[in-house]
This record gives structure tokens, C-alpha cells and sequence, in this order.
């Protein structure tokens, strides 16, 4: 990343504008003033390169050693203009065609406002490799998604994760641009922050909706699957923006992260989800709705009311109570030194230990998830011992709330 410009070429208010040399370029945008600029990359430190596609490099930064963010720019070193330049030996014009895509994006980033779209802080044009107006866009920082990693967490966090995604897609299908289709769709182009999935690469993403004159030209290929749309009388393909995206989200998430290790008596909702999505019967607003209704079901706990057994044993509370190093492993779990879950209540805390041959106890945290729900913590102990302000419970006892658990 190149150093900003002397205070010369700057703006005089903070982040009011980048411009330079060519202001008309950046004025061409008609983007709104930015929060961040080219003042607030002089003060970057803790630069790390984050990794890069075909045409962008992404770092992150920390800015006036408090924000985190992410800095993007057009890699040099990158695909997109290493193939230029050897095709026509022209280093400015590559670059300005190569940066076409971060200026998209960043356009899009400004327009499409919603919680799972990534925010954008600002922007800064500036000179690097004796190219001018280069140009660094200032986003939020998010963590990468790792699919592996998803698998091996909570049924509720993936569950998560696939209702911020339909969020954005039911977003994307009415926005103020019109339906828009990320042309591609792939995990690396999402992020996670705090544990809300974002869409974060929006270079390829398109509004334009494919003509046609028969359904014939409608027709939608993907690896596993073809799908031919109707044609509509107005000669555009029906829906296909809506439905590519739709049909994109099945295969890459819904098929991995909806059913598995799901409630029991949540699956059958959930696999008529991934089996409407995967046939494309249903379009955005059905799917957003049915996980909507899901998500309703789960935090109210109204998905237990056919589910309760009677407990194998009886459970007491004990109260300022707590159980040395007894824990056991279990997965998925939220802690991976211990079996750490989420219940709607403690009927459904006993019903879990009742299902564990080690479970000999459990803990009521006083964590709660992103839906509300409480984190209990499994023993394979029934020893316990009592501590002012903390509550435990096991198999003869239940307990309530340890504020020192992890």
C-alpha cells in the first residue's frame, strides 16, 4: 500500500473526499462522502496481508490504533494484471481496467445497505507504482468463512449462518437496484462478523436479467443439476437472478449445515427447506419465511412440546455450588475442553443428560446464545462443592448460574 499524498492533494475536512490530480474520476462514483480516508491509512499500523483473487490483495490494518479494518486494492502481482500487462505492455491501463472492479464493488457496497452486507468505511486515492489515483477501500473486518471449521460447531450457529444468507438473498432479490445475482457464488466470497454471515466480493455481482424469447433461453447449468425458467411476456427469463442465487445457496450451504445434528423434531421442516431449495419449487420469499418460522419454533422452544420424556433420574438443585474439573467432551459443543450446550430450559437440560451415558450433571452458565438461549455445561461428576455465588446441578442436582466458568 502506497503512503497517502502530502496534505497538499488532500481534502480539508476529514474523509470529506479523495481527491487528486483527476478529482472528476472519483466525482463520477456519486458516492456519498466516506467516514474514512486517505488521512486515516497514514496512521495504519499492524499491516497483514489477509490473502487475494485474480485481481484484489486485501490486508488488514488497524487505523489510529483502535479500528480494525480491512484495506483492498488492486494486486500488482495478481492474475488479472500479469495477464494484461504481458498481452499489452501497459501497466496504467491495466491497472485502471483491473481497478474497474474494485470501484464496483465499492459502489454496490455504498447502495445495497443491509446487516449481511459488508460495510464500507471509505475509500482513499493515491499514487503507487507511478500509477495515479490508485485506489484503497476501507471495510469492515470480518473472519474468513471455513467451512470445515462451520461443521464442527453448534447446529444453532449454522443454523445462523444459513438464515443471515437467505436475509441477504431475500435482500438482494428486492433491492433498490432491482434483483441482483452473484454471479460468484462461492464460501470465499462471504465473511463471518460477530457470527453473522456477510457478503464481502460484490465485483461480480449483476442486475441485469437474462432476455429471452423462449424458455428455451432460460436455461440455468450447474454441476449437478439443470434448470430451465419460464420465459416472461415482458422477455426476460423469470426470476433467474432470484433463483440462481437460491439454488447456489442449497449446494453450498444449506446441503452441509441445515439438517445435520439439527433437533429431531425440527428435521422434517428443515429437510423440506433443502429439498424445496435444492428443486427450486420454492423462490425467496417461501424460503425466508419457512426459516423464519424455523428460528420462531426454535427460540420460543414450541419444537420441544412433542419431544419431552420422562426423566430417567431425579434431578435436584443446588444452589452456590460448583463441580471440580469433571467435564467430559461432547460435540458439537461450544467449548472444546468440555461438553458446553445450549438448552430452551432445564427440562430440556435433563432430557440431554438423560441421553449421555457419561452426564452425571449439569451446569446452568450464565451465557446465553444469539437466540437467548441458555448455556449449559455437562459433568460426568455428581461431586460437587459449594461456592457463594454459584449454582450447579447434576444427576440428583440441578443448579443455576456459575459467573467463572470459562
Amino acid at each position: 500500500l502506497a503512503p497517502p499524498r502530502t496534505s497538499a492533494e488532500q481534502p480539508g475536512p476529514r474523509g470529506r473526499a479523495v481527491a487528486g490530480p483527476r478529482a472528476g474520476a472519483s466525482a463520477e462514483l456519486s458516492l456519498e462522502p466516506p467516514l474514512l480516508g486517505c488521512r486515516d491509512i497514514r496512521n495504519v499500523s499492524g499491516v497483514q496481508y489477509l490473502g487475494s483473487g485474480y485481481t484484489k490483495a486485501v490486508y488488514k490494518a488497524v487505523l489510529n490504533r483502535t479500528l480494525a479494518v480491512a484495506l483492498k486494492a488492486v494486486d500488482f502481482g495478481g492474475h488479472d494484471i500479469a495477464h494484461c500487462v504481458r498481452q499489452f505492455s501497459a501497466l496504467g491501463d491495466c491497472y485502471r481496467l483491473a481497478a474497474y472492479k474494485i470501484v464496483k464493488e465499492m459502489i454496490l457496497l455504498q447502495r445495497l445497505r443491509h446487516a449481511n452486507v459488508l460495510q464500507l468505511y471509505g475509500y482513499c486515492y493515491q499514487d503507487s507504482n507511478d500509477i495515479p489515483d490508485t485506489l484503497t477501500t476501507i471495510t469492515e473486518l470480518g473472519s474468513p468463512l471455513e467451512m470445515i471449521q462451520l461443521l464442527q460447531t453448534s447446529w444453532e450457529d449454522r443454523f445462523r449462518i444459513c438464515l443471515s444468507l437467505v436475509r441477504l438473498l431475500h435482500y438482494l432479490a428486492h433491492s433498490p437496484l432491482g434483483s441482483v445475482t452473484l454471479l460468484d457464488f462461492r464460501p470465499r466470497q462471504f465473511v463471518i462478523v460477530d457470527g453473522e454471515l456477510k457478503v464481502t466480493d460484490l465485483d461480480d455481482a449483476s442486475i441485469e436479467e437474462s432476455s429471452c424469447t423462449s424458455n428455451s433461453d432460460c436455461f440455468m447449468e450447474f454441476p449437478a443439476r439443470n434448470f430451465t425458467l419460464p420465459c416472461s411476456v415482458e422477455g426476460r427469463c423469470q426470476s433467474m437472478n432470484e433463483k440462481r442465487n437460491l439454488y447456489n445457496a442449497y449446494r453450498f450451504f444449506f446441503t452441509y449445515l441445515l439438517p445435520h445434528s439439527a433437533p429431531t423434531s425440527l428435521r422434517p421442516l428443515l429437510d423440506k427447506i433443502v429439498n424445496a431449495t435444492g428443486e427450486l419449487h420454492w423462490g425467496i420469499d417461501e424460503t425466508a419465511a419457512q426459516l423464519e418460522r424455523v428460528l420462531n419454533l426454535y427460540k420460543s422452544g414450541e419444537y420441544l412440546q412433542n419431544t419431552t420424556r420422562m426423566p430417567k433420574a431425579e434431578y435436584r438443585r443446588v444452589p452456590e455450588a460448583f463441580i471440580p474439573d469433571e467435564n467430559y467432551r461432547c460435540w458439537p459443543s461450544y467449548h472444546h475442553k468440555g461438553c458446553l450446550l445450549s438448552v430452551f430450559d432445564v427440562n430440556e437440560a435433563i432430557e440431554i443428560c438423560d441421553s449421555y451415558s457419561q452426564c452425571k450433571a449439569f451446569v446452568l452458565t450464565n451465557q446465553t446464545t444469539w437466540t437467548g438461549r441458555s448455556r449449559m455445561l455437562w459433568s460426568r461428576s455428581s461431586s460437587w462443592v459449594t461456592y457463594s455465588g454459584c449454582f450447579r446441578c447434576f444427576n440428583t442436582v440441578w443448579s443455576e448460574s456459575c459467573s467463572g466458568l470459562w
